[in-house]
């Protein structure tokens, strides 16, 4: 009978370490690695906009290739060397300072669903705040400067999974197509697999550098809001 209650106490023990581990996020580190001791760190972002959402399926912005697509715009106010992207899904009990929460999410903030996260970092024509509007975003030239499924370098999801998402672009200056200019960009997001998106998540966007005036929202109303 001993026996039986320390296994299941160390079964409890075990599930709980799980369960703490992957609520926990690190911050988030750059590309620039420093040396502390026997140690090598990726130094931390000194720019980060958190938001909170949920998606659900009916309310995709666009389907390519068979991918229900959903995307944050966001307004970048100065150029950048370095952007980072990162996605979380499920929020769980991860806190998160200063981070906007879409009404989806507060609404469903208690959900325990999540998706296999697949992220892309693009980047549109529209360099004056002026030209942001719902028709200028549909008629831009969207260029995909990066993409990102799995990552080990996140919290591992409920089942055990790696399949959260993060990556770090660097500007390449010497093509104008690939450079992180002053302009209109956004995160699509959807699942690895064609199918239903479908819990909350946790999107993170990081530069090396403070960028006063980045905005970052689901709609462009609402990103016209926060200019």
């Amino acid at each position: 009978m001993k026996i039986k209650i320390l296994l299941l106490l160390s079964i409890f023990t075990l599930g709980s370490s799980v369960d703490s581990q992957a609520q926990k996020l690190k911050k988030f580190g750059s590309s620039i690695e420093k040396k502390i001791g026997p140690k090598t760190i990726k130094v931390p972002y000194t720019e980060v906009v958190s938001y909170l959402g949920y998606a659900s399926p009916g309310n995709e912005d666009e389907v390519k290739d068979g991918k229900k697509f959903y995307y944050i715009y966001m307004w970048v106010p100065a150029v950048a060397t370095e952007l980072g992207v990162r996605m979380k899904s499920p929020v769980g009990k991860t806190k998160v300072k200063n981070a906007t929460k879409s009404k989806a999410y507060e609404e469903n903030a208690s959900s325990d669903e999540y998706f296999d996260t697949y992220i892309t970092l693009e980047r549109s024509d529209i360099i004056s705040k002026d030209k942001i509007s719902e028709d200028g975003v549909k008629n831009a030239n969207w260029t995909t400067l990066d993409r990102n499924d799995d990552s080990s370098e996140m919290p591992k999801q409920p089942s055990g999974s790696s399949y959260n998402s993060l990556l770090r672009y660097k500007s390449e200056v010497g093509d104008p197509l690939k450079a992180l200019t002053v302009g209109l960009y956004r995160i699509g997001f959807t699942t690895y697999k064609k199918g239903e998106v479908k819990g909350t998540f946790l999107a993170e966007v990081a530069a090396p550098i403070k960028l006063p005036g980045v905005a970052m929202a689901k709609t462009i109303e609402e990103l016209k809001k926060g200019l």
